[in-house]
Formats: C-alpha cells, sequence, structure tokens
C-alpha cells in the first residue's frame, strides 16, 4: 500500500482545503519570460562576440573565451548590486543559462557568507556549489573520453 492510502480522513480534508487554497502559477506566461529572458542574455552574449571579433584579433572561434569571461564578469557585477536576483525573480529559470546562472549562484554565496571570514565564509561556502559542479564536468568527461577511446581503438572510429 502507498502512503496516500493511508492517510487519515483529517490528513485528506487537509489536502483538499490545502489545494483550495494554493496559489495557481501562470505556468504559460513563467515560460515566455524565461524563454526571452534566456534568449536576450544569449543575445548579449552573441553581441559581444561579435564585438570581439570584429574590433580586436580575435577570430570567431577564439572569441568564445574572452565572451565568456566577460558574461561572468556583467553577471557577478550585477549580482554584487543587487540587479541579478530582481532579474531572476521576474524570469525564473531564464536567468539559468549556464554561465551567468552559475557565476550569480557562486557569487551569491560568497556575498551571503562574507561575514564569516574570506577562508571559511566566502572561500568555503563558495565553493558547494560550485565543487560539485566541478567534480561532476571532471567525470563526465573522463567517462566520455573513455568511452571515445574504446570505440577508436575497438570500433575504427
Amino acid at each position: 500500500m502507498s502512503k496516500k492510502n493511508k492517510k487519515t480522513p483529517e490528513q485528506q480534508k487537509y489536502q483538499q482545503f490545502e489545494k483550495q487554497r494554493e496559489v495557481k502559477r501562470p505556468v504559460g506566461k513563467n515560460i515566455v519570460k524565461a524563454f526571452f529572458v534566456g534568449g536576450f542574455i544569449c543575445l548579449i552574449g552573441q553581441f559581444i562576440q561579435v564585438f570581439y571579433y570584429t574590433f580586436f584579433a580575435f577570430t570567431e572561434e577564439t572569441a568564445g573565451d574572452p565572451t565568456v569571461a566577460t558574461l561572468i564578469f556583467i553577471s557577478v557585477l550585477l549580482t554584487g548590486f543587487g540587479v541579478y536576483d530582481k532579474l531572476g525573480q521576474f524570469a525564473g529559470a531564464g536567468t539559468a543559462v549556464p554561465v551567468t546562472g552559475f557565476a550569480n549562484s557562486v557569487a551569491s554565496a560568497a556575498i551571503e557568507h562574507r561575514t564569516e571570514g574570506y577562508v571559511l565564509g566566502v572561500g568555503g561556502n563558495m565553493f558547494k556549489l560550485a565543487g560539485s559542479v566541478i567534480v561532476f564536468g571532471t567525470v563526465a568527461a573522463f567517462v566520455i573520453a573513455l568511452i571515445r577511446t574504446i570505440l577508436t581503438q575497438w570500433g575504427g572510429l
């Protein structure tokens, strides 16, 4: 038997009461806001990349690194001023575009724990999220490289 079937009549009555008063989320509206804000962040990134290979000695392929660094810098700066959090409240998942969302989460943790000191507060808490992402990326890259090596050696790729 599942837990749903073992609920008391009071619990079932409360769940109905709760369901009636639950705020309905405007899912369609949230999806549209996330799409346009995320797309706008990507559009800004594209403008920055075009700027780098138009006005500096970058090619289209090599302009990606300074573009990512610039997006990270802008994201951390906006997080420090509290603008990125307001944008995140408005757009939701649209601000979770990988580079800017990750930079925002790391900077937010650093800002939040700065009163605990630079090493244990800022450094320790800043890398709670970053550490897991870095470990996952490293392990995923290793597994993919291992699979590719096996396929290349024995599969004739």
